[in-house]
């Protein structure tokens, strides 16, 4: 059997590919599980009104949502569908408190796209996000294909610049355990309102 000699051009390919596979590779974060303590965290929802997760648990149940930004047309429908839900999720005594890594521009688009009236959090310092262990940096790769579609997380995240959510769903009971999760790293893939209700 012969033989051929590993050629150069062969080996520059190899690494070519090696490191574009890298630039568009991106680490999936795990989220909490069901069972655990949801991390307490204030921020100012979107009316200016100080929103303590504490505070919230008192009345009722907290459907906590995480999603991308105005510029992701799956996070504006499920929004959108929780927002035409929500005299009934109301009804069962619980508050849904949605947390985007945008800034409150980008927040006060997604409310005209939307008609959200639920609080709408910008977590420009990703604490809430890295807490619930939803947030991922976006690869180097992944960044050019956003500003290529137009996207350009810079200009809308600031100081978070590439940082993501995995467009996760918690439930959250009144003692503060997290009952229900939705987590899949699939953007395409949501939490129905059907789901979120019979959870609750």
């Amino acid at each position: 059997m012969k033989i051929y000699p590993v050629t150069s051009s062969i080996v520059i390919l190899f690494i070519v590919f090696f490191n574009i596979h890298n630039a568009f590779a991106q680490a999936a974060p795990e989220g909490l599980k069901t069972g655990d303590v949801a991390p307490d965290f204030t921020s100012i929802n979107q009316f200016g009104d100080i929103i303590h997760l504490k505070n919230e648990l008192e009345k009722g149940s907290v459907v906590l949502i995480f999603y991308r930004g105005e510029w992701c047309p799956y996070c504006n429908r499920q929004l959108a569908q929780l927002q035409d839900s929500l005299p009934m999720i109301t009804a069962k005594h619980a508050t849904v408190i949605a947390v985007t890594p945008e800034q409150r521009k980008g927040v006060t688009e997604t409310i005209a796209k939307t008609k959200a009236m639920f609080s709408i959090l910008s977590d420009d310092s990703l604490k809430i996000l890295s807490a619930y262990k939803v947030n991922f940096k976006m690869s180097a790769g992944k960044n050019i294909i956003h500003v290529a579609n137009g996207i350009d997380l810079k200009e809308r995240n600031g100081s978070n610049s590439d940082n993501l959510p995995v467009p996760a769903v918690y439930i959250i009971n009144p003692e503060g355990k997290i009952t229900y999760r939705f987590f899949d790293t699939n953007f395409r893939k949501r939490a129905s309102v059907a789901e979120i209700l019979n959870n609750l």
